[in-house]
């Protein structure tokens, strides 16, 4: 499974960004894909998750201001990000976990976010 994420910049405080993961390789053998954030100085954090289900969980940061989706195909996975804060600051990740799999194990590069005045 090959993940590439792109969508990210650099935008004001109380602006949105749409991230996209595209998911390519043995696709059906996943049950859940997630976006992950790194800031500087702090450890990586579950921000969304949704599963084959199209079930979804987000972090109490982000509730209500991010939404995670994926397409029919399950080839593409986004993350719309509304109303940013400064504190949204980070690389975004997307990850794959594999239903053979406790947890992710597939991992994107990864895109810079950026929210700033």
């Amino acid at each position: 499974v090959q993940l590439q994420a792109s969508g990210g910049g650099l935008v004001q405080p109380g602006g949105s960004l749409r991230l996209s993961c595209a998911v390519s390789g043995s696709i059906f053998s996943i049950d859940v894909m997630g976006w992950y954030r790194q800031a500087p100085g702090k450890q990586r954090e579950l921000v969304a998750s949704i599963t084959s289900g199209r079930t979804t969980t987000y972090a109490d940061s982000v509730k209500g201001r991010f939404t995670i989706s994926r397409d029919n195909a399950r080839t593409t996975v986004y993350l719309r990000m509304d109303s940013l804060k400064p504190e949204d600051t980070a690389v975004y990740y997307c990850a794959a976990k594999p239903s053979y799999r406790p947890n992710y194990h597939y991992w994107g590069q990864g895109t810079l976010v950026t929210v700033s005045s």
